[in-house]
């Protein structure tokens, strides 16, 4: 590779000294840049689309059901689980989605049937999330751009590698904070001038500082305000972003590892400071008023996420990992087939010795390594772990390993603007297809196949409402209004499933649709290794410990207990718990309720939670069928 990267070093050198045809130039790769935009936005769209399946409750739980909330009203159904309530969560990500629930509410809402607009509203977070994903895509390939030459083959691999990541199919066009944070922190890194961590020689042999001007033009100056306020969104959003920013200031500080001269002279040092002051307080006031128009009195979503999470450990409260974690699953999960080209590239970007990149792209590598080492290292020491968690480090992974997965499979050194493209040739071509067809056959199972039953299950009740309910499809529920009183004690789904094993309102739509679910709230008021917290189970677990003991419970003999569902929705190991508590020699025979299965659906090949396993199956209880129901 030391010829492309020799290559690049030209190419990079004639674009800073300018030419006759930079101008030209110029216009060209921003209509370049433009159109590959389209083409990834068309592409991710399609991914969108085929994307169909349940990952983790957060997607809904912790970005639909609050946007449903912002939207729709305090009477709109949607469920704000514990991190809303005690103000752990910026209202900023949320927002947007809201937005989109806006436009469709207000431009298409009151001509359109409540069907085809409860369609729409499913649709608008997908197509929000897409755009954000094609903009993580195509900042990547930018940055790579800048850091290997526009045009070369190792930025086109970068592009490549983001587009065709399994992970990244599976999970760029879903919800996620995470997936917002990686366009945040991608777009950040693209805009953040890499020549502050070093600069070449500039003969200057009596000064240790380069005299090379980096931040005296208004383009330079507006470039770092772009990467700032939007590393300032990205920590707000996610605190544990605020790693990434703080390994590249320790890097330029220390200049541990770096080549060259280093341009922070006072001068430099003062312009930084100044703006990292001035836009961090700006997107802090933006933040502040954000929140304190959402919660109603003035909050800190961040402080408080890393006092209940790190200093109260309730992240605890949904798993433990091992430290190694990310290691030994992590990064392979993330990569998959890549994985290892992505370890060449960690190990290689720190031999500075035989480096031939220019100085600023081998400090950037240096730089990304730096990152992701420091925050695998930091995140190792919590003891909640998820594999989205450095989800936004794949921009720094695909960038690293770029040059050596392009060396591996082509026989084209480099490509640059001022060269004509040599034929593509490729090199191991059964190995690529073996590893294109493992990245393929991960990307559909999961996306189309694997855990599709929780999307398909609330898909069924929406349309069985809009069948049993057609006068109550309004959206948002109409003010002052008064229903009849056997549709008003209605319930009509009870979900028996691991907490949140579903999406909420931001599916089921129709707020009449009265529903309810196990909850799994975490003991907030427990000290950390307290008795009472060991002790401590919420809903889900009480009811899998003992399934007829706790429907005793929800309808007790004695009492009047919950309203009865119209349908009961589990996965099939519960069934015989269900019909032992309904048997007419059972302790609930006196609701005379006689369980139909309805419907069910395959849900894949394997779970990560056994309470999981089996068909996801809905059971018809036919009470509100009956002319005289016995009320539960």
């Amino acid at each position: 590779m030391s010829s492309g990267k020799k290559s690049n070093a030209k190419a990079l050198s004639a674009t800073t000294h300018g030419s006759p045809k930079r101008s030209h130039v110029a216009t060209l790769v921003s209509v370049q840049a433009r159109e590959a935009l389209a083409v990834i936005f068309a592409f991710r769209l399609i991914n969108a689309l085929c994307v169909r399946t349940f990952f983790q409750p957060d997607e809904y739980f912790q970005a639909l059901e609050p946007a449903w909330h912002m939207a729709f009203g305090e009477d709109s159904g949607a469920w704000l689980t514990w991190e809303w309530k005690h103000r752990l969560r910026s209202s900023v990500h949320p927002a947007i989605f809201a937005f989109g629930y806006w436009i469709v509410q207000n431009f298409g809402g009151p001509g359109m049937a409540p069907q085809t607009k409860a369609k729409w509203l499913i649709a608008a977070p997908k197509i929000l999330q897409t755009g954000f994903a094609a903009l993580s895509d195509w900042y990547s390939w930018r940055l790579a751009e800048k850091l290997y030459g526009s045009g070369s083959a190792a930025s086109w691999s970068v592009l490549l590698m983001t587009l065709l990541n399994p992970w990244q199919w599976y999970t760029s066009t879903r919800t996620f904070s995470n997936c917002f944070e990686t366009t945040l922190t991608a777009a950040a890194l693209y805009y953040f001038p890499w020549g502050l961590l070093g600069t070449e020689d500039d003969g200057n042999a009596e000064s240790k500082y380069s005299s090379i001007p980096l931040l005296e033009t208004w383009s330079q100056i507006n470039s770092l305000r772009l990467c700032l306020i939007l590393a300032a969104f990205a920590v707000l959003l996610r605190p544990t972003n605020v790693l990434i920013w703080l390994a590249i200031a320790t890097l330029a500080l220390t200049r541990a590892t770096l080549s060259g001269k280093s341009p922070l002279t006072r001068g430099n040092l003062l312009v930084v400071y100044r703006e990292v002051l001035f836009c961090g307080s700006l997107v802090l006031g933006l933040s502040l008023l954000a929140d304190r128009q959402y919660y109603g009195e003035w909050t800190f979503p961040p402080l408080t996420f890393l006092h209940f999470n790190v200093a109260q450990d309730l992240a605890a409260f949904y798993g433990e990992n091992d430290w190694h974690y990310y290691l030994s699953q992590g990064i392979p999960l993330l990569c998959t087939t890549i994985a290892p080209f992505v370890l060449k590239g960690l190990f290689k970007s720190l031999d500075a010795e035989e480096s031939n990149w220019p100085v600023t792209t081998s400090n950037a590598l240096k730089a990304l390594s730096f990152i992701v080492v420091t925050t695998i290292s930091a995140l190792s020491f919590v003891s909640h772990k998820e594999v989205r968690f450095i989800t936004p480090l794949l921009p720094a992974l695909h960038i690293l390993a770029a040059p050596y997965i392009t060396s591996f499979f082509s026989t084209i050194p480099d490509v640059t603007p001022a060269s004509p493209t040599p034929a593509l040739g490729w090199k191991r071509t059964p190995l690529l297809l073996a590893g294109l067809l493992v990245d393929a056959i991960i990307g559909g199972y999961l996306s189309y196949f694997h855990a599709v039953a929780p999307i398909k299950v609330v898909d069924y009740l929406r349309t069985e409402f809009e069948n049993v309910h057609p006068k109550h499809l309004a959206i948002p529920r109409p003010a002052n209004v008064t229903y009849d009183d056997d549709f008003s004690q209605e319930l009509f789904a009870l979900f028996l499933t691991p907490c949140h094993a579903t999406p909420w309102r931001s599916h089921l739509v129709y707020p009449a649709l009265r529903a309810r679910a196990l909850t799994c709230e975490p003991p907030v008021d427990t000290a950390p290794g307290s008795l009472q917290r060991q002790v401590y189970k919420d809903e889900t677990r009480r009811f899998y410990a003992d399934k007829v003991g706790f429907l005793k419970e929800l309808w007790p003999a004695d009492g009047p207990g919950e309203d009865m569902a119209r349908f009961i929705v589990g996965y099939e190991g519960i069934e015989f718990a269900l019909r032992e508590y309904f048997d007419w020699t059972g302790p609930g025979k006196r609701h005379k309720v006689e369980l139909k299965e309805v419907w069910s659906s395959w849900n894949g090949l394997f779970t990560d939670d056994d309470r999981k396993s089996g068909r996801l199956v809905v059971w018809a209880t036919g009470f509100y069928d009956k002319e005289s129901p016995y009320e539960p």
